[in-house]
């Protein structure tokens, strides 16, 4: 079926009348065009008629208008945000050119990634009267169920946790639940895909789920494997630290301070250790208890299986949760865990390091 393009009255006077108008592939929750106003090339994007729909309008306008300022050095990270119309949740943005990523495209996201997240103001109550004081919800991190999913599972491969490592556990869920002094503005989905490769480096797309809370989760992607995203892709060890490196000194550069340090690090990879939900899709998360499933059977959603993704998890947090993080007991559990894993699921393929 073809949709018209939304583009009233509202946007016509602000922007133009636009021409050349093509209409894109896109996900079910928005219609996407390409079209020209006054020579300018631009995506025009309107998130459908839905439950939530209006919510993720209002997340992707918000931090696009917070990350579209230029940082210090005059880089941008995200389309430059033309113009939306909150009647038909439509917005305009700036086309810019996707290439292909090159071999170690992580270091350049991460960096890319670190100027998103210091977007936020040091102080949030610089937000109080803006679009994102009210439409950015704040990140939520597991639960205590979360946690006893993980140690049933372990019981269930026939290793029990040992003592100590609950209350590891409730303590990292209360530490994950408490934003640090500065947030970041964090994507929500920051998967491959929603990163465009340009000529002056790395922008993000497709901020409806976006937030405020601490910038080590997203971080902590390249080391868990993606695990929000279809397309789950493992990080060479040779680029982790040149990427979190980058990372780290961009943060710096813009704002002075010290970024992710380890601790955070190993706290944000077991976080999502323990999130079962995001073994699957998010229209299936919330239903039943994912890690059970596993010792029974496996799935497959995008480029990885489950097993492989919770092995590849369980690998990254005992790499990281050594006696000098809050975790040392997690970092054992997790080394038995995906020795048992490897084990019990011998075939078991690893995560894909080429991007799809």
């Amino acid at each position: 079926m073809w949709f018209s393009l939304p583009f009233g009255e509202r946007l016509r006077a602000e922007l133009g009348t636009p021409r050349r108008v093509r209409r894109l592939d896109s996900g079910p929750r928005s219609r996407v065009w390409r079209a020209e106003l006054s020579g300018t090339r631009v995506v025009v994007k309107q998130l459908v008629d839905a439950p939530g729909a209006d919510d993720r309008f209002a997340r992707e306008a918000a931090a696009l208008a917070l990350a579209g300022r230029a940082d210090r050095r005059g880089a941008r990270v995200v389309p430059a945000l033309l113009g939306t119309d909150p009647e038909t949740r439509t917005l305009v943005l700036e086309r810019v050119e996707h290439h292909a990523p090159a071999p170690g495209w992580q270091i350049g996201y991460a960096a890319a990634l670190a100027g998103l997240h210091a977007s936020a103001p040091a102080d949030l109550d610089d937000l109080a009267g803006t679009p994102a004081d009210t439409a950015l919800p704040a990140w939520t991190g597991p639960t205590g169920r979360d946690l006893g999913c993980f140690l049933a599972l372990a019981r269930s491969l026939d290793v029990p946790a040992p003592p100590g490592a609950r209350a590891e556990l409730e303590a990292l869920v209360r530490r994950l639940s408490t934003a640090p002094p500065r947030s970041s503005l964090l994507h929500g989905d920051p998967c491959p895909g929603n990163d465009l490769h340009t000529a002056d480096g790395v922008r993000f797309v497709d901020f409806e789920q976006s937030a405020l809370g601490p910038g080590a989760v997203e971080l902590a992607h390249l080391r868990t494997g993606f695990p929000l995203c279809p397309s789950a892709v493992g990080t060479p060890a040779e680029l982790l630290d040149e990427a979190e490196a980058a990372y780290r000194t961009t943060w710096r550069s813009l704002t002075g301070t010290d970024a992710v340090t380890p601790a955070d690090l190993a706290d944000a990879c077991a976080g999502w250790l323990l999130r079962g939900d995001t073994l699957v899709p998010e229209a299936e998360r919330g239903i039943t208890d994912q890690l059970a499933r596993l010792p029974r059977t496996d799935w497959t959603w995008g480029t990885a299986t489950a097993r492989g993704r919770l092995t590849h998890r369980l690998r990254a947090v005992a790499a990281l949760a050594d006696a000098d993080t809050a975790l040392p007991i997690l970092g054992r559990l997790c080394a038995t865990l995906a020795d048992r894993t490897r084990a019990a699921w011998p075939a078991t393929a690893p995560l894909p390091t080429d991007r799809p």
